[in-house]
């Protein structure tokens, strides 16, 4: 597996933002990277149906869809990787791996488990930005990421719920140690100006991300090697799921599959405008 992914890993880069390119476009595809789960109350973390149909019995499938899904839909997508892995077809194999990726990335980051998900409810607007992008872009090159192999997960959903979990017990010293920092420093030390492309952008000073980033003590490193290590697990677990299927796949056989995708994609098209045109 390791030799595959490698080998394809500019394909994997450039398919792991499709499901943001994609979330303003497609009806509830912005349901599938959160999940606020401080709306069903306080201990909802440790009483939330783990399962989807149980969850849909006990609330509905609207209000799940309303608050948030990503739980579930990494499961979904489990499901479908599994599935490409048994037909071999790489273009799937490559393209949901890149978005199950994204998935599970966002279910272990603390702010996409909650309704206060950019502060805008206490007054901390833009702290999704500043924890998700601003911290790591400053602090990750010094980051340890090597997580050890991938492991087979014998219960993927409760997988997805333990991410949930681990990312939602950390978001209450996301919004204290803010509000504690910005009380004691002035709001022209808290911001800067930068210069990015042809733009100058607001962000958040180095001096106040380096003392957010420090009394954090390594939550933003963590939640990356946890979200790290779970996507490993969650391609070799679907890899072994699908019988172990053998991925020396030929780059012409590789050509073919994605041409081939290529030509039904046109054919959808070209049909669906000849039925608008009829």
């Amino acid at each position: 597996m390791i030799g595959f992914y490698k080998t394809h890993i500019n394909v994997i880069t450039e398919n792991a933002v499709n499901p943001d390119r994609r979330r303003y476009a497609v009806e509830n595809e912005a349901a599938r990277h959160y999940i606020d789960i401080d709306h069903y109350g306080d201990s909802s973390i440790f009483t939330m149906p783990q399962y989807w149909f149980e969850a849909v019995k006990k609330y509905s499938e609207d209000t799940l869809t309303a608050y948030g899904i990503v739980p579930w839909h990494i499961n979904f997508m489990k499901y479908q990787l599994t599935e490409a892995f048994k037909e071999r077809n790489v273009h799937r194999i490559l393209t949901l791996s890149a978005e199950i990726g994204h998935y599970i990335s966002d279910a272990n980051v603390p702010l996409h488990t909650t309704e206060n998900y950019n502060g805008q409810l206490t007054d901390q607007y833009g702290i999704h930005g500043f924890w998700e992008s601003r911290l790591p872009e400053l602090f990750s090159d010094d980051y340890d990421l090597f997580v050890g192999q991938a492991e087979y997960i014998s219960t993927p959903q409760k997988e997805a719920w333990r991410a949930i979990s681990n990312a939602h017990m950390a978001l209450d010293s996301v919004f204290k140690i803010e509000r504690a920092l910005s009380k004691k420093i002035a709001l022209d030390k808290k911001y800067s100006y930068e210069e990015r492309g042809a733009s100058i952008v607001k962000v958040y000073a180095k001096e106040f991300s380096f003392q957010y980033h420090g009394k954090l003590s390594g939550m933003v490193e963590r939640r990356m090697k946890g979200a790290i290590k779970m996507v490993a697990d969650f391609w070799y677990t679907s890899w072994v799921d699908a019988g172990q299927p053998d991925l020396m796949i030929s780059n012409d056989s590789l050509y073919n599959n994605l041409l081939e995708n290529k030509v039904e994609w046109l054919k959808k098209k070209f049909k669906s405008r000849t039925h608008e045109s009829n």
